[in-house]
């Protein structure tokens, strides 16, 4: 039997396990949830999966998320105003 791990890693180095799939450039909110673009506001915590790393091991796969976070000034352009 093979485990599928999805993990999110913050910027400050914090994990945390997924159940979903994400993309590489795909806003996300603290949690790790897909964001719909255009996004309500700047004033969010929001995040950008800035990288996507795979790691196979005999009876386990781990997918990361690398986030790095959107300051109001990015999400601005993600706004749609």
């Amino acid at each position: 039997m093979k485990y599928d791990t999805r993990l999110l890693v913050y910027p400050e180095g914090d994990t945390q396990e997924i159940d979903w799939q994400l993309r590489f450039n795909e806003l996300v909110d603290v949690s790790g949830r897909p964001l719909q673009v255009p996004v309500p506001t700047v004033r969010m915590l929001a995040y950008r999966v800035r990288r996507v790393s795979n790691e196979e091991t005999r009876n386990e796969h781990v997918t990361r998320y690398y986030l790095e976070q959107l300051y109001p000034d990015d999400l601005a352009a993600y706004t749609g105003e």
